[in-house]
């Protein structure tokens, strides 16, 4: 029932996150049916909440919001606000994931504190849970306790600063990603390798990943309606790989195509790098309708797509990723950027592209080390947001190191999916989007501590991703043998766990300039548990230098002098 276009909408969050409020207004623009699961839940009691959790306790008012939520979800065509405590319940829980697509409303604790009536004004519509001296601090301890199970939606919106019809627009706009992710999919079928869509508040583009797609580019290309001259940016040892099946499918296409290569590695993404691909493209005279194609890894599709972003004031970009960082991180979402001697990335833009197309089976002439590197961002996409890919990669590593064609199109897949979903419910990275950051923090300030010629970016985040869950475990709130799982999946894959040879100062004055640093503090994405991400900005400087000087090997004499 849950793949069906008439199934239910089904809005989960916490008090106070206008669930009613928004049921009734997604309901009137679809014409739908309205539920509200705490109304019925008073219907079938014959009295209010607080009476039922005065008279009968939570138990039985937990019974009876089961009851009404299973009946509500043997309805098609309805939207339903459930109470904020109806995730507790597991078979809650399965329940909605298989009725319908599931949104949940998101607010920051404050907001809810002031959304939600108090004692002091309307005590007859005081939550009962919240119903106590010190509201907020019980909406604090009761949030974080619910939030991993908040996770489970299909598409969040943080409602913060977003009027009621905004909450409702973006909903509406959740619910067709999620059709087309599961409706497309089955019309389609898996021959035409259709990994995912992201669709934003503005573009909407396909994501294809499978074993050989190099030739189908020109054809796909064709399909999303482009036309005029194919531009095609390409890292000059993947060209000299690809460049003839790629330039071959698109003139097959009746695309006119030129190339440029860029010298590999991180060091050609400079703004005098883009600067000759402006002159390249100017004496072609290329057109506003033409499009760039990246192909590449990370370094080209970031440079290629700040480029599309930028010349003529914008040409469509195509991103052809060769390399395991590419396909899962760097060609999706719009990022694009270069570096800064200051630091990594600091000058860019967001730019959608659209299309995205992997060949997987490209992967297997990549070097090495490029390869290993890749698995860092698959290993912290599971460790984030995904506990299945993380026992999946665990489980399939033996096949995944030797790029068995099944196992590493559906790893490239799966972690794909999860950056589409990401991005398409944050494209500017205003909130979820940051947790796509997990390790990064630790890993640009290594990048750039080094003049990024050291390590390559996969590499810096496994660094950074045992940088992050050490500080976890020094805050309290991850267990050592969490720990202990993220070094043994990062060095099972072959990445590098600590490093050497590095200054805790140099690494540090990096990260204040990093683009998650907000009001001069650095926004920390750390984990509760696998699946459990949380953002963080009062983790102590002189914490996170302890955990520095253990990561990177200084020691403490090395630490008191560069202060």
């Amino acid at each position: 029932m849950g793949e069906r276009a008439d199934c239910p909408v089904i809005l989960i969050g916490f008090s106070g996150t206008g669930k009613s409020m928004v049921a009734r207004g997604v309901a009137r623009s679809l014409g739908w049916e309205a539920v509200d699961t705490d109304d019925e839940v008073v219907r079938l009691a014959g009295k209010s909440i607080p009476e039922i959790f005065n008279q009968d306790g939570e138990p039985h008012f937990r019974r009876l919001e089961r009851e009404a939520l299973a009946e509500a979800c043997r309805k098609t065509r309805v939207v339903i606000a459930t109470g904020g405590g109806a995730v507790l319940h597991p078979h809650n829980r399965l329940l909605m994931r298989r009725s319908g697509v599931v949104v949940c409303l998101e607010a920051n604790p404050g907001t809810i504190y002031r959304r939600l009536p108090r004692q002091d004004d309307r005590p007859q519509e005081v939550r009962p849970l919240l119903a106590m001296a010190d509201p907020l601090e019980r909406i604090l301890e009761l949030k974080q306790s619910r939030q991993a199970y908040y996770a489970m939606a299909d598409w969040t919106v943080q409602t913060d600063h977003l009027t009621p019809s905004e909450v409702c627009e973006e909903v509406l706009r959740g619910r067709q990603y999620w059709l087309r992710s599961h409706l497309a999919g089955e019309a389609e079928g898996d021959e035409l390798d259709h990994a995912c869509d992201v669709v934003t508040a503005t573009d909407h583009y396909p994501v294809f990943a499978g074993w050989g797609l190099l030739g189908s580019l020109g054809q796909r290309a064709r399909d999303e309606g482009l036309s005029g001259r194919a531009w095609v940016v390409a890292d000059a040892s993947v060209l000299s790989l690809y460049g003839e099946s790629v330039l071959a499918s698109l003139q097959k296409a009746e695309f006119g195509v030129k190339s440029f290569a860029v010298p590999p590695g991180e060091a050609s993404k400079t703004l005098d790098t883009v600067s000759r691909i402006y002159d390249w493209l100017a004496d072609g005279r290329a057109e506003r309708r033409d499009l760039v194609v990246a192909l590449g890894g990370g370094v080209i599709t970031d440079m290629a797509g700040m480029v599309a972003a930028t010349y003529l004031r914008g040409l469509s970009l195509i991103n052809v990723p060769t390399t395991l960082i590419g396909m899962t991180d760097a060609s999706l979402g719009g990022k694009t950027a270069v570096n800064h001697p200051k630091a990594k990335n600091l000058v860019g833009s967001f730019y959608q592209p659209r299309l995205v197309v992997a060949d997987v089976k490209a992967l297997t002439t990549l070097p090495q080390r490029e390869l290993t590197s890749g698995w860092a961002e698959v290993i912290k996409h599971g460790l984030v947001l995904d506990p299945e890919l993380a026992d999946f990669l665990e489980k399939k590593a033996r096949k995944l190191l030797a790029l068995d064609p099944q196992a590493a199109t559906e790893a490239v897949r799966r972690s794909m999916a999860i950056k589409a979903r990401i991005v398409s419910e944050d494209e500017k990275e205003q909130g979820r989007r940051i947790l796509l950051n997990y390790g990064h923090t630790i890993g640009h300030g290594l990048e750039a501590a080094t003049g990024y010629t050291r390590f390559l970016h996969g590499e810096a985040v496994a660094v950074g991703v045992v940088g992050a869950a050490m500080l976890a475990q020094a805050l309290g709130i991850l267990p050592a043998e969490l720990v202990e799982r993220h070094r043994k999946a990062l060095e099972t894959f072959g990445l590098p766990v600590s490093c050497s040879g590095v200054k805790v100062r140099d690494v540090m004055a990096a990260m204040e300039l990093d683009k998650k640093v907000r009001s001069q503090a650095v926004r920390w994405v750390l984990l509760e548990g696998v699946g459990r991400p949380v953002v963080r900005q009062d983790v102590p400087a002189q914490m996170v230098a302890d955990v520095l000087e253990e990561l990177l090997g200084g020691s403490r004499r090395e630490r008191a002098d560069e202060r």
